[in-house]
């Protein structure tokens, strides 16, 4: 809790969302009582006989006194009686939240578009059961964003695309509301298409575009009311149709880009040739473009250019008022004396004030304001836009210019290194060194310069170097620069973005043997502004694995890939009648989809999600497949007086009596739901609610054997319970087993189509506290035992049972193995023989583990088991019966540990995937049959352990072990020793290790050029390799 300014509070939570709250004081209807205005007779008998019997030493009348030091202490008497205040509340913005992460299920998303059914891989959504008690909720997240689509069209040969807004009526150009889109303009290879887009798309005949040749660019200007088309040719400005101006362009080189910043507008010739051009608007005549003569590309011509609007008063060469006109830092002996005095005055206090001295006089309201500190009046500053251009020339050289007098303004030697700050090298400051084998610079394809955040005031810089994203943010710097610099400085941002094409062998070695020729700009934008597609505002990037990058009011980065669809070769928004705020894009298959952004997901989060309030603590949640619906466990509590206790051979509930300070007992009640994916709303009349102070302790979909199935299998809700009357009372518990059935919808209400049936219901002798199933039969773990039951006719029929150890609080099947967790002695490893039907001890972990959670880690044909414990680690176990150090098989052997820092208590197994984003090529077997397994924790983060094959495995321990002592600590933190296994109790064996931190891995990505280049020496592989390794793990675990 902390309160913020004047007025408001922020309130942190771990099972909600954070609140920041503004409150305001409302005063009490009683009068204040001045204890001055009182009588002395008046006042009450028990001061006056406190007073009495303090004796001649004290005066009896505080005024009297003139110790100036016990008048501090105790104050004037003549002070007003404590004033008691309400105060109302009112949120005014939240963060969220969706730990803690108790149960998490898979399931398919209710909303999938019909074009997007043909992959290979499974699309699936996670829910997890977040927050506890009012803040109880279900949040269903999507790693990938999965557009809604409305119309399809075929169009071979489609290279760029735009779309324009057309000659809309005065009255709403004056209004400033958004415009409909009324033309759309696709480029090809030697010829333009151009389409209306109104009621209907169709294709305009006669125009005063140019259709017979490539269109480089198109866009608005003059306020959205005229329109440029560049081709390599010209310059044309038309008003709706009907064509202005046309200004040939001739050089000596075909025109190959231009960028628009209204009114400016600058085209770039093949040769690097630079011409700017301003429209010039006035009230008698016709608009018409302005250019000045074309500047000559020097000895490094421009390879790429882009124009920016800055609306955040950062582009400045002026101070602000709160510095000093020269603000280069330069201490005096003087000044570092009395720093050292404030600190020792800090620590020890002010030699110079005795305690005697006089109090001086305190006035808060004085101080109040003194320290008040008005930081947010600057973002009130109206800011006047400044034009910029920013190039990037042949020889790796980032530089800004101004518009439209192309005076240099900032330069960047070296940009495409990448280094973590850019600072500004235009006074000829010396240019770091690069290391020879980084001679050859790669190619800049394209730059943008673009303003995001609230009211565009966050300034970040895109580049494309070769196939790789560089991303870098303004901030002001104003130490040691001359005044005619520019007063910024650009920090590196990190996104994990690996945007490369995943290429076969064969297009790698002929890659290699082009070498050098193969180095072609390519000229298509593949960063693409947005603005108000669905509210949100950002840049899209275009590629073989398409992105967005969004960022709110709220100013955080978000990036969200978009795979469901495979590569995208254009993008543009989109806004007409039938597509409100919506876009267009071109996939590899020439299809241009018309979009939308779907509306019920929030973007303003690492990923996509939704969050659906519960108003109860939610327990579990469990996915049924056939009926693709949800069953959620939850429970709500109430407080209560009544106990269970014995009487005689029975037990009775008996309401004790108690004052009303007494805290009562708070009595859970749980039940079961249904819900619907489709608007996550509980299906009328699927609720089962369980007896009082019975506590659900597991549920599970089990497959269990169905002879009405062609398979011989089923999938029932399976659900395990406890009664907990107290310790007095033996405890029970019981199993239930439902079917979630297809029942006749009742009218207007279509989505009770579903009921729940309960097909078994039965108490056991101890308490139920997991379940599971092993080939078509249900394992269940009662009291200290381990019970196999095969479902006959609505009845359980035990099949076979082991003793165990403490208390049993997971099982995890595999075939005819069973995995199960013990509270306080680890793990150990069960296997059903179902011809003689026997279930047996196979292994187990000797040492004491305080296990959360279990599963299995698949890779083909190796298993081995991952474990995480109360002490926030992850532990990896291995049966490996050949090893002296198993006992001949009877003790598992912990094969890597890993402290996480978070409690972990459910994980789920996914196979790896198999399709490829950009083509339509399959992975290989090896990665087939692989499995991730995922896991949620109570922090409400999500992540995943892979294994992976040994080459890869000693690469990255390489690469890691390197980077731990390459990159600063995060805190003073070494990584490997906060990773390191952490215990509480004293083990007489060492760390295993073998659990790399996949984060300190993707951090490579970050480094600059010349220092990945010396960590790939060393290591003896090519950059180019590490990157391919890294981008292979992304694909294969880009699922949901």
């Amino acid at each position: 809790m902390c309160v913020c300014e004047d007025q408001y509070l922020f309130l942190g939570s771990r099972l909600g969302n954070s609140l920041l709250l503004r409150f305001t004081e409302k005063e009490l209807s009683d009068p204040m009582r001045n204890k001055s205005n009182v009588p002395a007779e008046q006042e009450p008998p028990t001061k006056r006989r406190k007073l009495d019997t303090l004796g001649d030493w004290i005066a009896s009348n505080v005024d009297d006194i003139r110790d100036d030091d016990a008048l501090e202490v105790y104050g004037h008497e003549d002070t007003s009686t404590v004033q008691l205040a309400s105060y109302n509340f009112e949120v005014m913005d939240s963060l969220l939240n969706i730990g803690p992460c108790g149960d998490v299920a898979m399931g398919e998303p209710a909303f999938l578009s019909e074009e997007y059914d043909n992959s290979v891989d499974p699309c699936v959504e996670l829910v997890t059961t977040s927050g506890h008690g009012k803040n109880g909720a279900l949040s269903i997240l999507q790693r990938s964003i999965k557009p809604q689509v409305l119309t399809t069209f075929d169009l071979p040969d489609v290279e760029d695309m735009w779309t324009l807004v057309g000659k809309a009526d005065e009255r709403r150009r004056r209004e400033g509301g958004l415009q409909d889109h009324s033309f759309l303009i696709l480029s090809r290879a030697d010829s333009s298409l151009i389409l209306r887009t109104e009621e209907e798309i169709n294709e305009l005949e006669e125009s005063g575009f140019n259709t017979t040749s490539r269109t480089v660019f198109a866009g608005n200007v003059g306020n959205n009311r005229y329109i440029v088309q560049v081709t390599s040719g010209g310059v044309r400005l038309l008003e709706g149709t009907a064509q202005i101006q046309h200004v040939p362009v001739d050089v000596g080189s075909p025109l190959v880009a231009a960028t628009l910043a209204d009114p400016y507008l600058a085209v770039l010739a093949n040769d690097g040739t630079l011409m700017i051009f301003t429209l010039v608007t006035a009230r008698t005549l016709p608009p018409k473009l302005t250019t000045s003569k074309p500047i000559n590309a020097g000895k490094y011509p421009l390879q790429t250019i882009c124009a920016y609007c800055d609306v955040s008063g950062l582009f400045t060469t002026q101070y602000p008022q709160d510095r000093e006109k020269d603000p280069k830092i330069f201490r005096s002996d003087a000044d570092i004396k009395k720093e050292l005095d404030d600190e020792d005055e800090m620590l020890y206090g002010n030699a110079d004030i005795s305690v005697f001295d006089p109090p001086k006089t305190f006035d808060p309201q004085a101080s109040q304001e003194k320290n008040q500190n008005n930081w947010w009046k600057k973002w009130q500053k109206d800011v006047r836009p400044t034009y910029w251009l920013v190039g990037v020339r042949e020889n790796g050289n980032l530089e800004l210019y101004t518009l439209p007098d192309f005076r240099l303004s900032y330069a960047v030697r070296n940009f495409w290194v990448g280094h973590r700050v850019l600072s500004d090298s235009s006074l000829n400051a010396a240019a770091p060194q690069i290391p020879n084998a980084l001679e050859n610079v790669p190619v800049i394809h394209e730059v943008l310069l673009v303003g995001m955040g609230n009211r565009n005031l966050r300034p970040v810089l895109m580049a494309r170097v070769d196939e790789d994203l560089l991303m870098y943010e303004v901030f002001p710097f104003y130490e040691n620069l001359s005044p005619a610099q520019l007063k910024i400085r650009m920090r590196l941002i990190e996104h994990n973005l690996i945007l490369r094409e995943k290429r076969s062998s064969k297009n790698k070695k002929r890659m290699e043997e082009d070498g050098v020729q193969d180095r072609k700009m390519d000229r298509v934008s593949k960063f693409r502004p947005f603005s108000n597609i669905s509210v949100y505002s950002g840049v899209f990037i275009c590629g073989p694995y398409p992105h967005w990058i969004f960022m709110t009011v709220r100013g955080e980065l978000r990036f969200h890939p978009m795979s469901v669809d495979g590569s995208v070769k254009c993008f543009a928004p989109f806004r007409n009648v039938n597509c409100q705020n919506g876009f267009l894009y071109f996939n590899r298959k020439d299809s241009l989809r018309i979009c939308l952004l779907p509306t019920i997901l929030s973007y303003d989060a690492p990923w996509p999600v939704r969050k659906v309030p519960l108003r109860c603590t939610p327990h579990f949640i469990v996915h049924h497949l056939e009926t693709k619906t949800y069953c959620v466990v939850t429970s709500s509590s109430e407080p209560t007086l009544k106990i269970w206790k014995f009487n005689g051979d029975d037990k009775e509930e008996v309401l004790e009596e108690r004052d009303d300070r007494f805290i009562q007992v708070q009595a859970p009640t749980f039940s079961i739901q249904l819900f619907s994916p489709v608007n996550w709303q509980m299906i009328p009349n699927t609720d089962y609610y369980l007896d009082p102070w019975e506590h659900v302790t597991c549920f599970k979909n089990v497959i269990l054997a169905y002879e009405g199935d062609r398979s011989g299998l089923r999938g029932y809700l399976a659900l395990g319970t406890t009664f907990c009357f107290g310790e007095d009372i033996t405890c029970r518990g019981r199993i239930l087993i439902f079917d979630v059935i297809d029942v006749v919808p009742e009218p207007g209400q279509p989505l009770t189509k579903n009921r729940l049936k309960m097909l078994y219901e039965g108490e056991q002798k101890g308490p139920v506290t997991a379940l599971a199933h092993c080939r078509g039969l249900l394992v269940s773990a009662i009291g200290q035992k381990v019970y196999i039951w095969q479902l006959k006719n609505t009845d359980l029929v035990g099949i076979a049972f082991i003793d165990t150890q403490i208390y049993v609080h997971q099982l995890i099947s595999i075939k005819s193995l069973i995995l199960a967790a013990d509270i306080c002695k680890s793990v150990f490893l069960l296997r059903f023989q179902e011809e003689n039907r026997t279930l047996s001890l196979v292994s187990r972990d000797q040492k004491p583990l305080q296990v959360y959670g279990i599963q299995y880690l698949v890779d083909n044909a190796t298993l081995a088991f991952i474990a995480s414990d109360a002490d926030k680690n992850l532990v990896v176990f291995t049966y490996n019966p050949e090893s002296h150090e198993s006992s001949g098989g009877t003790r598992l052997i912990r094969k890597g540990d890993f402290h996480l820092g978070s409690h972990v208590n459910s994980f789920f197994r996914i196979r790896c995937r198999v399709g490829d984003v950009s083509s339509d090529r399959r992975a290989g077997q090896m990665i087939e049959r692989r499995h991730i397994t995922m896991m949620a924790t109570l922090d409400g983060s999500v992540g995943y352990v892979l294994p992976v094959s040994e080459k890869t495995y000693r690469r990255f321990s390489m690469i890691y072990n390197l980077l731990v002592q390459h990159l600063p600590h995060i805190a003073g933190l070494n990584p490997k020793g906060c990773c390191t296994f952490q215990s509480r109790y004293k083990l007489n064996t060492n760390p295993s290790r073998a659990v790399l931190d996949a984060e300190l891995i993707w951090s490579f990505l970050h480094l600059p050029a010349p220092e990945k280049v010396e960590i790939a020496k060393k290591i003896g592989a090519k950059v180019d390799d590490i990157i391919e390794d890294l981008m292979e793990i992304d694909r294969m675990t880009a699922h949901f």
